[in-house]
């Protein structure tokens, strides 16, 4: 159920007739609260659609090991328990984006976080001619939140540091949803369900929200 708004192999599950969808495919943003299961679902999306998955962990990790400065800079940071600014992220970003295998298009697992980084990243999209396709977002309740991430098991996930870190994600994240709700690029999933129906879902919005802007173009 799709909740209102608020080289490589290519699948035709959505069509690319439009600019958010043409030659250099699909450019889509997941976001969710910790326990949504975007991780789940954006390997399997990315892989359906024929479109890299991408991390901004991975995206440092892979810069840091290969020595890049971006990268050793951007790891000082998360050394000394303090947030990456923004600038460093978006430039690891942008220069991920440089790869081969992002020319198909590309699925971000987890970012943008916060509006900030959101209107960065449009902005170095439009300066590539690739405006983003869609961002899916995962809604769960926040009692099945607590109790999957309870499930976890790891020593961090207290109740409280639990509804702690859910808090702090809505704080940030609410401004990020409402940003993408007025670009008209946003499609809310009720992420509740096995990962089939799940996976159904966001399938669903993608493509609806690829639709409404073939219908606004030809109208247009």
């Amino acid at each position: 159920m799709c909740l209102p708004a608020r080289g490589r192999r290519r699948t035709s599950v959505i069509g690319r007739s439009d600019e958010r969808v043409g030659a250099s495919g699909m450019r889509i943003v997941f976001i969710g609260p910790p326990g949504a299961g975007k991780g789940t679902q954006s390997v399997r999306v990315a892989k359906s659609l024929g479109v890299t998955h991408l991390s901004t962990g991975d995206v440092l990790r892979k810069s840091r090991s290969d020595g890049e400065d971006v990268g050793l800079a951007a790891a000082k940071y998360l050394d000394s328990g303090q947030l990456v600014p923004d600038d460093l992220v978006l430039q690891l970003v942008s220069e991920r984006l440089q790869d081969d295998d992002c020319v198909a298009g590309y699925l971000f697992d987890g970012f943008p976080r916060t509006r900030a980084q959101a209107v960065s990243l449009d902005a170095l999209l439009a300066d590539r001619g690739t405006p983003l396709t869609a961002a899916i977002e995962f809604v769960v309740p926040r009692d099945e939140l607590l109790r999957r991430l309870s499930k976890r098991g790891r020593a961090d996930d207290v109740e409280e540091t639990i509804r702690e870190r859910l808090r702090g994600y809505e704080e940030l994240t609410t401004p990020l949803s409402d940003y993408y709700q007025q670009r008209g690029v946003l499609g809310r999933i009720d992420a509740v369900g096995a990962e089939d129906e799940v996976f159904a879902r966001v399938n669903e919005s993608i493509k609806a929200i690829v639709a409404q802007h073939r219908t606004g173009a030809v109208s247009g």
